[in-house]
């Protein structure tokens, strides 16, 4: 009788303590949640429904109140909104993934060797390659074509630079893309040394060699964004801003989304083609579960590493050329009146001081019409002193990549003599003056791992610990300004703001749970996510 009574007694507290409480699907507790919110609040416990945050509060008071299905042990680890990218492009480095990688190529030689290592394996009737960076080699000067041309008198070779607005194309592609030494293209150049062509072809030119390459299908891009995606995941980043798509690339990741392959937000700037223009008119402010559009990507110049920003004065290592303008500021006013008529974001890319003014000059009066425009400047990398203060008169969102300030610094200086790089790369500065900058890496220009930008931004160093002291120290930005970037302020600069960037009640439960601290230290620290979830669903785990 008390044998049973003993046994009633305990399945009474067995059925209470199911009862106890409001049931939920996950609750993550033994943990330091920064909400980023604006206190930088940290919590110890959370717990997820439906992919939405209920409650945070001290561990003891979220165990006692909820029960769930899930429970997840942080074991004392930081957890961090999802980190954003605030300036990728997803398909641009899909493409790269099929081609040759010449990223880590330390010489001209190499490269060459490296090409014809491809050539051999893989037959291609056409050779492809990205990432070469003259500025890495012991002889940093551009390079020209005569040997490609030796090595491969008859295939075509194009080999885009890191920068993206470059590339070296030998005698054979010339030929097929129809390129002599009397091209002319508004917002591109031929390069031209001693009456010769040098291979060396920027800008708008490129897009006649664009249309003779080999175009991947397909599948062969999904499984490329695919892997890409997953090491997105591992570093903690559940949300990009790909900054340029075709109407094509808008296709393929919905339907990637509708296979349930795709899972990272995406948030999407629409390149300024006839096609995309006709798909925004008709579409207006876009939604497709995970994938978001309601943003134009213009480009006002080229790359400062390839003298293609446009400057207000000429380059200091190039007396005859202030570098020049990828749009006319026609064509950018355009483009003005249709994302106001359209309510939509316009997102230019700036480098230069000429151009960043000649935008400004564009949003000039846009905040009149909408106050909540929420336009941005794509890179902002060199900003004349008596142009800064338009940046929050206007109310334009600086969008920035640190890592570009400790790749550049070993041709910056030269490029723009001492007193214009005092006001390149400023990225405190722009912060001082709008109060908010959305961070990203121009991935895969730069490396997409947010620990490098983080170091770049904060130390003003790269992973190698160069250069000595910082460049530029005085722009550095704070840890927590930094990590705002990545998180509340990039879900602000893209109209996410309800739902990404902040741990609160009610946001979506879009999170990383960090290997280690994320700290900024004497020496460069590499992290990664030990678990990354999106909508309280768990995407990525690195056990």
């Amino acid at each position: 009788m008390y044998k049973l009574f003993f046994i009633a007694i305990i399945s009474s507290l067995l059925f209470t303590s199911c009862m106890k409480g409001q049931k939920v699907d996950l609750i993550i507790h033994n943990a330091v949640i920064y909400t980023m919110n604006e206190q930088f609040t940290t919590y110890e416990a959370m717990a997820i429904k439906d992919g939405k945050i209920v409650e945070l509060g001290p561990e003891r008071q979220i165990l006692n109140k909820y029960s769930a299905e899930e429970f997840v042990d942080a074991g004392g680890r930081n957890i961090y909104p999802g980190l954003t990218d605030a300036h990728v492009h997803l398909m641009l480095a899909a493409k790269q993934r099929m081609g040759v990688d010449l990223t880590a190529c330390k010489s001209f030689s190499q490269l060459l060797m490296d090409i014809e290592i491809y050539e051999q394996r893989t037959k291609k009737s056409i050779i492809v390659g990205h990432g070469w960076n003259e500025m890495a080699w012991r002889d940093n000067t551009m390079p020209t074509n005569e040997k490609i041309n030796e090595l491969f008198p008859t295939i075509p070779v194009c080999l885009f630079r890191n920068d993206g607005h470059t590339a070296l194309v030998n005698n054979a592609m010339l030929k097929l893309a129809g390129i002599t030494a009397d091209t002319k293209i508004d917002g591109g150049e031929v390069q031209i040394i001693d009456g010769k062509i040098t291979g060396i072809i920027t800008d708008a030119v490129m897009d006649l060699v664009k249309e003779k390459l080999p175009k991947s299908t397909n599948e062969e891009l999904k499984e490329k964004v695919v892997e890409i995606q997953n090491e997105l995941f591992a570093y903690g980043i559940t949300n990009v801003h790909d900054a340029g798509l075709e109407a094509n690339e808008v296709t393929l990741f919905k339907e990637l989304i509708d296979a349930d392959r795709f899972k990272l937000n995406l948030y999407g700037m629409l390149l300024a083609t006839d096609e995309n223009i006709a798909f925004a008119k008709k579409n207006g402010v876009f939604s497709h579960k995970n994938l978001s559009i309601r943003s134009f990507k213009v480009f006002a110049d080229g790359a400062l590493g390839s003298h293609g920003a446009l400057l207000k004065e000429n380059y200091s290592d190039h007396a005859h050329s202030k570098g020049h303008a990828t749009v006319s500021p026609e064509k950018l006013k355009e483009m003005v009146q249709l994302c106001i008529d359209l309510g939509y974001q316009l997102n230019t890319h700036a480098i230069g001081d000429g151009a960043v003014k000649m935008v400004l000059d564009a949003y000039a009066g846009v905040r009149d019409v909408n106050a909540d425009h929420r336009w941005r400047m794509e890179h902002a990398q060199i900003v004349d002193a008596e142009d800064l203060p338009l940046f929050a008169q206007y109310g334009i969102f600086p969008s920035i990549q640190p890592s570009h300030a400790v790749s550049d610094y070993l041709f910056a200086q030269k490029r723009l003599g001492t007193d214009r790089l005092k006001n390149a790369y400023a990225y405190q500065s722009l912060l001082n003056t709008t109060g908010l900058v959305a961070i990203g890496t121009d991935f895969p220009v730069e490396s997409v791992n947010p620990f490098k930008t983080i170091y770049a931004a904060c130390a003003r160093k790269n992973e190698r610990e160069e250069p000595l002291g910082g460049f530029q120290i005085e722009q550095a930005l704070t840890l927590e300004e930094c990590l705002k970037g990545m998180t509340v302020w990039a879900a602000l600069a893209s109209f996410q703001e309800d739902r990404l960037g902040v741990l609160e009640e009610g946001m979506d439960a879009t999170f990383a749970i960090f290997e280690r601290k994320i700290v900024v230290g004497e020496f460069f620290q590499q992290n990664y996510a030990l678990h990354t979830y999106i909508n309280g669903k768990l995407v990525y785990s690195a056990e």
